[in-house]
């Protein structure tokens, strides 16, 4: 049976390519969108990849997830540091969970070194640009294969 995994995405990441070239690089939301789908594909899994820059409409996407999805990979981009609901979602519905960072979260500003998200993460893949969602996708394929 094909292992589905739920490719969630935060706050902002729809301005992928016009944000901050210099940290998050020139693709698009759109394009991660296909690289992911066609790497899916190519490992055989199946994809749903989302996006909202509205926290409870994140959290209705986790919840949904149970019974549906075999895994979750989240960037749950600025929520990362503030978002106890997220965090409530992820725990309740019991997924392997893994976290992703276009950016070295630990690298930059202090806020941004704290992740609530960690709490329910198997790992976390950051700093590798948008190659850290391919890392994690052959990543959730080894833990859903074991």
């Amino acid at each position: 049976m094909t292992k589905k995994i739920l490719i969630v995405n935060g706050p902002n990441l729809n301005l992928l390519g016009d944000r901050e070239e210099s940290k998050y690089g020139k693709e698009t939301l759109e394009e991660v969108k296909k690289i992911c789908e066609s790497h899916a594909k190519a490992i055989g899994v199946e994809i749903k990849f989302d996006q909202s820059n509205i926290e409870g409409e994140i959290v209705t996407m986790i919840q949904k997830a149970k019974g549906v999805f075999d895994g979750i990979i989240i960037n749950a981009a600025g929520y990362t540091h503030t978002s106890v609901a997220i965090l409530d979602a992820l725990l309740a519905i019991k997924l392997p969970t893994i976290e992703v960072h276009i950016t070295n979260i630990y690298s930059r500003e202090e806020f941004r070194k704290k992740s609530l998200i960690s709490k329910v993460a198997k790992g976390i893949i950051c700093g590798f640009g948008i190659k850290g969602y391919i890392m994690a996708l052959d990543s959730m394929k080894g833990m859903l294969s074991k």
